[in-house]
């Protein structure tokens, strides 16, 4: 290692770092010599990717802080001057999270844009990842970041992209800022203005209330049934985020005056002190949830990640259980809901993932509606919407991915998990007043279109050693693919690097199975993991008790696992 050279970049970065406490940060590690925080803190530049930036806070160009936003800032700014003509007239909007560091990064990144002549609608207070999202269609602004690290432990931090169109960028649009912001000069050179100087030149504005209230109003026009319940019991919990009080207002104006927040998590709180990892998918996240369900006797339990804009589901079972739903089981409900009981068009268009469950692509082909899957993302679900509506007059009505994000029309090009969320109890009030439950409503897809089972399972390799192992994994399925997967005959191979599937190139392989069921594996984009996909399809014999195909199905489906899994050890997963 050659720390002579990592002591001079250290000490040059730390020299440009307009952060008091970074600075400090930086030097203590440079005073204790330690090589190895500093390599990884300088093994590279924060990537820039069509996600922003995402990473954990500290001093250094690896790390998020001030010095990178403002880079990032910079190097934005001039690239939609260069690629935006009205850019300076439209402006672009900041939002922010309640997270640690969250206000100070979403001022600094309004400060740049101010100084670089970008008008910068700023929302004063934090706000859900979608409102900000909304905001960019409802002002027609030019562009949108939002600092939010979503679902990642209190120790991160972040910075999201949104172009004109309402949608988070793609390609090439993130290369184009990547490289703008390679030739931004120090971050302490970075022009800023203040906000007392921004808002006297009128580059710096502050959005009122009445943005929120838009969004509101677009978001209870979501509902399909649209006549409450006084009777369904709905506990919400906001996990420590944004989104607890936009929900209980929503859920309230929709007529549902028996909610419940979860007081321990209702209020913002960066620190997440009762949840390690604020993912509702997390084991542990849900137990205040369930407790205070269990309590007051809920019939449904809706959870948003903190920046809101995902959404889990617990609702009760045949037998009284509260049972928490799987992305995938929540999608197919709000996709088929959409579909038969939304407004009739002539041509509605719902988009799936990739590693999501193949059965909306079945309920869409079966009820004659357009459908698409596209690579992981949620950028990469709305511009698909956007392009076949421009190019096939199609409407697209709803889109979601298994990681628990959801969006029911238009009102945002972003995952919503506050619209979701209310789309659900709305669907859920239907359900009840045919006589059935939301689980009861599932089982009558699933008699028509077929029992989906699905898991994912995720295997953490940190370091650079650990990046070797996933390319290693991902190289040796792609040169050896099975032929069959615990007995069951792989029917297709599909390579997304190749450009198969008529989809951006992406690390991502898939292997169609017989019968209907599919297992896919990627590295993550945002973590330091390879993740397995699996999926196996079951039909269940006329009369037969739902649950006893489940268990056959379940049973099934971890046979695939193994098998898989065993596979994957072959080819040098770790034990």
């Amino acid at each position: 290692m050659d720390t002579t050279g990592l002591r001079e970049r250290a000490e040059t970065w730390r020299k440009a770092d307009p952060d008091p406490e970074t600075q400090a940060e930086l030097a203590n590690v440079l005073a204790k010599s330690d090589w190895a925080d500093l390599a990884d803190r300088f093994a590279q530049d924060l990537e820039f990717g069509t996600a922003g930036l995402r990473g954990v806070l500290g001093a250094g160009p690896n790390r998020m802080n001030r010095a990178v936003v403002r880079r990032t800032t910079a190097g934005l700014a001039r690239y939609l001057k260069a690629t935006v003509p009205d850019v300076t007239t439209r402006g672009v909007v900041v939002g922010r999270d309640a997270r640690r560091l969250s206000k100070e990064l979403a001022e600094d990144t309004a400060a740049v844009f101010a100084a670089e002549g970008i008008p910068a609608h700023v929302f004063p207070e934090p706000v859900p990842t979608p409102v900000t999202a909304f905001a960019v269609l409802h002002l027609n602004a030019a562009a949108a970041v939002m600092v939010t690290a979503s679902h990642n432990p209190p120790e991160y931090n972040g910075y999201k992209v949104y172009w004109g169109n309402g949608a988070q960028i793609v390609p090439p649009q993130d290369v184009g800022i990547a490289d703008a912001i390679a030739k931004v000069e120090p971050a302490n050179e970075v022009p800023l203005l203040t906000p007392a100087e921004g808002r006297a030149k009128g580059l710096w504005r502050d959005l009122p209330e009445d943005v929120g209230n838009a969004y509101l109003r677009a978001i209870l026009d979501l509902r399909l049934y649209r006549k409450g319940s006084d009777t369904l019991s709905i506990v919400y919990t906001a996990m420590h985020g944004v989104g607890g009080a936009w929900a209980a207002l929503a859920l309230k104006e929709a007529g549902f005056p028996r909610m419940t927040p979860v007081a321990e998590q209702q209020q913002p709180d960066g620190r997440f002190p009762t949840v390690r990892f604020p993912n509702p998918e997390e084991p542990g996240a849900m137990d205040l949830s369930l407790a205070t369900a269990e309590r007051v006797k809920a019939d449904l339990v809706l959870a948003n990640d903190p920046d809101a804009d995902r959404l889990a589901v617990m609702a009760r079972d045949a037998s009284g259980k509260l049972r928490m739903l799987t992305g995938n089981e929540v999608g197919v409900l709000l996709g088929h809901y959409v579909l038969t009981q939304g407004t009739k068009r002539a041509r509605p268009h719902v988009v799936t993932t990739i590693v999501s469950s193949t059965q909306l692509g079945e309920i869409a082909r079966g009820l004659d509606a357009a459908y698409d899957e596209v690579l992981t993302g949620f950028k990469w679900i709305a511009n698909r919407a956007l392009e076949r509506t421009a190019k096939e007059g199609t409407q697209f009505v709803f889109g979601y991915e298994e990681a628990l994000g959801y969006t029911v029309g238009t009102a945002t090009r972003d995952k919503d998990g506050v619209g979701a969320a209310l789309v659900m109890a709305d669907l859920a009030a239907w359900c009840e007043a045919r006589g059935t439950t939301v689980l009861g409503y599932l089982e009558e897809i699933q008699r028509r279109f077929g029992l989906h089972v699905g898991a994912q399972r995720n295997v953490t390799l940190p370091g650079a050693a650990g990046a070797q192992t996933i390319r290693a994994i991902m190289e040796a399925f792609r040169a050896s693919p099975p032929a069959n997967i615990g007995g069951t005959r792989v029917s297709a191979v599909r390579d997304y690097q190749k450009g198969e599937g008529g989809l951006p190139p992406s690390n991502v392989v898939a292997f169609a199975l017989e019968g209907g069921g599919r297992v896919t594996l990627r590295p993550s984009g945002t973590e330091p993991k390879i993740k397995y996909y699996f999926e196996h399809k079951e039909t269940p014999a006329p009369g037969e008790p739902l649950p006893q195909a489940r268990q056959r199905a379940e049973a099934k489906l971890a046979a695939l696992i193994d098998a898989f899994l065993a596979l994957a050890r072959e080819r040098g997963q770790p034990a």
